[in-house]
């Protein structure tokens, strides 16, 4: 498939993936339902659109996509402070600032703290459920504000103007995540960012466009600043099955010929995929398993 030639990113030597592909939902193990769901609902402002004894689907407000998927396994530890290889955290992209700034309003009436960050193509809140897991709010900058050079994007971790971002919402009240708004990126904890950029880049298809990043590593499709990060800032190990984790996130691609194909590059380089029926998931050396399908 050609692909758009850009002024920034490395694009791998081999398979690209697809100028359309983008993030789709995430899985995630928790402790209680009910407990995560007041979060999820409450706090971060999606909505339940599936719901049995031990799960539940959440979307944004007049969208029925599920954004995150909750899996409830009683006795669930949290996150080690520390952090274990897996998800650092997935970020939901609101449509616009204003969008962001009701958020921040939002946060301060019901006295929820978050951290935040001014990365340059985005603005950026930082929280972790009651589970220890990080979720990032954040809106995207316009792309015709983004620097580059040498083919590298800039991206910062700088001071956020708070009271800024809050002005744009103009006194708005805050809703819930409104209708566009998506999962944006996924950022993993890693054990080593070679290691990473084979798999992700040489073997997935993924350009890389933030390589300077103390101790991280981005990658994205189609000219987006990164539908994932990766880092070595956690030692691990990897999440274990008593404790709550990211079981797994979607990648989604134009076709169903495309998921098929980026599985076929990912086995071609040595890695395991597998197949269920047009639904491909493959497992990360860390043990993060992404799921390939058309979406």
């Amino acid at each position: 498939m050609m692909t758009t030639p850009l002024d920034y990113g490395l694009p791998p030597s081999g398979y690209r993936l697809p100028e359309a592909t983008h993030i789709g939902g995430v899985r995630l193990q928790v402790r209680n339902l009910q407990r995560s769901l007041d979060y999820y609902t409450g706090i971060i402002g999606l909505r339940v659109v599936e719901r049995g004894a031990d799960s539940a689907a959440l979307a944004a407000h007049g969208d029925d996509r599920p954004l995150v998927r909750l899996h409830a396994v009683p006795g669930t530890q949290p996150v080690p402070r520390r952090g274990v290889f897996g998800l650092y955290h997935f970020a939901i992209l609101l449509p616009d600032r204003a969008s962001l700034g009701r958020f921040v309003a939002h946060l301060a009436t019901v006295d929820v703290r978050a951290g935040a960050a001014d990365h340059l193509v985005s603005e950026a809140l930082y929280l972790t459920d009651p589970d220890g897991l990080g979720v990032e709010i954040y809106a995207d900058r316009p792309k015709s504000t983004w620097r580059h050079a040498q083919r590298e994007l800039a991206m910062a971790s700088d001071p956020l103007d708070v009271a800024a971002v809050a002005a744009a919402a103009h006194g708005e009240p805050w809703t819930g995540a409104p209708a566009s708004t998506t999962m944006g990126h996924v950022h993993l904890h890693v054990g080593d960012l070679d290691i990473a950029r084979r798999f992700y880049h040489d073997a997935l298809g993924l350009d890389v466009t933030v390589w300077s990043y103390p101790g991280a590593l981005f990658f994205a499709a189609g000219g987006y600043h990164h539908h994932l990060g990766t880092n070595t800032w956690s030692k691990g190990p990897a999440a274990t099955d008593s404790q709550a984790r990211l079981l797994d996130w979607e990648l989604l691609l134009p076709r169903s010929e495309d998921a098929a194909a980026a599985a076929h590059s990912l086995m071609a380089a040595g890695y395991a995929a597998a197949p269920d029926g047009a639904v491909w998931t493959a497992t990360d050396p860390w043990g993060t398993r992404v799921v390939l399908r058309h979406g």
